[in-house]
């Protein structure tokens, strides 16, 4: 199957929106952080994303993305095809043209298994992936993770109380 890190890469990036989303706007430094995915990639996927109005930005301070739409209705498919990800199974990438400029012998077999593939990614909500315990789980641990890495940077000053910095 072919499903490159553009595709995989924005269904990370949409779920961890989603896992976040509760508490206000979600930085893409904070989705970069706990993905590792860099905040580049990210800028790329989210300005399509946005594009395709399965995303809004929040400016400001305390900015960022937040989903467009409540996570039962966008699907894992919604966001592959936003990011001009196909997927494909074929050889020909849906083409017809996998032996010699013509249709192979396996053609129709691989493109119906891409055609049940899109089809099973249609039926599957950002909402449906958000509420499994497995998801969650992993989540947690990213978030722990996080906070973790946070607490061990910068100054001996952030980890004093208040009343012993003045």
């Amino acid at each position: 199957m072919k499903l490159t890190t553009k595709g995989r890469y924005a269904v990370t990036a949409m779920l961890d929106l989603a896992l976040h989303a509760q508490t206000g706007p979600v930085s893409l430094a904070d989705i970069s952080e706990r993905q590792g995915i860099s905040i580049s990639y990210l800028e790329q996927l989210f300005s399509k994303l946005r594009k395709n109005d399965l995303v809004s930005s929040v400016r400001g301070p305390g900015g960022g993305y937040r989903l467009s739409r409540a996570g039962n209705q966008i699907f894992v498919a919604q966001i592959i095809d936003a990011v001009d990800e196909k997927v494909d199974v074929t050889r020909c990438l849906g083409s017809g043209n996998c032996q010699d400029g013509e249709t192979c012998l396996t053609h129709d077999l691989w493109q119906d298994l891409s055609d049940q593939l899109h089809n099973f990614l249609s039926q599957i909500s950002v909402q449906s992936l958000v509420e499994r315990a497995e998801i969650r789980k992993v989540a947690d641990r990213q978030d722990k993770y996080q906070s973790e890495r946070g607490r061990n940077k910068g100054h001996d000053a952030d980890r004093l109380p208040l009343s012993e910095i003045n």
